[in-house]
């Protein structure tokens, strides 16, 4: 994973949506028998923003833009199933988002917009990434032990993590979807 360099002072945070029990912590296990070693680190999301530095000042703009972006959203529903690869481009493996396409990908364009606007490297396209920078032969494991992996779980919120001293990313703050649908 590809990480921004912060000053002094400054965090790394992301936006992404969580994974749920019993959903997730499957996922993660599944990341860690490929051999993944930022599978305990990285909890399994469908990413909105990638990591981003802010300096501690800004957290309350981006704070007040999160809280004006989930109130446009409603909750949906995402439907997640099968698997899917990155490859040749990037050594990734991912479970797909089959349901929620759409409403992940306005969802996206909406937190990086204002004070989050920021180029990015490819299209975004909505997925949880199970193994990463791993050899090709757990890259194979991944994309052939989770073929028949189906869940279904509604999204009410967006997180905000952040990247601590350790390496983990955690969830520090939700934004509930408030639109009606």
């Amino acid at each position: 994973m590809r990480l921004p360099e912060r000053a002094e002072g400054q965090v790394r945070i992301g936006v992404a949506l969580e994974v749920p029990p019993p959903y997730g912590p499957a996922l993660q296990r599944a990341r860690a028998a490929c051999g993944d070693p930022l599978a305990q680190d990285i909890p399994p999301h469908v990413t909105l923003l990638g990591p981003t530095v802010v300096d501690p000042d800004d957290l309350e703009v981006v704070g007040h833009h999160l809280t004006d972006v989930a109130k446009r959203h409603a909750p949906f529903t995402v439907h997640l199933r099968g698997t899917g690869t990155f490859r040749p481009v990037s050594a990734v493996v991912f479970v797909q988002v089959v349901q929620g396409i759409a409403e992940c990908e306005q969802l996206e364009s909406a937190v990086r917009s204002g004070p989050l606007a920021q180029d990015v490297r490819f299209n975004y396209h909505p997925h949880v990434t199970v193994a990463h920078d791993v050899p090709e032969e757990a890259l194979d494991k991944a994309f052939e032990d989770l073929a028949g992996f189906d869940a279904t779980f509604p999204v009410d919120s967006i997180q905000v993590y952040e990247h601590g001293d350790d390496g983990v990313w955690r969830p520090v703050r939700s934004f509930s979807l408030a639109a009606d649908t």
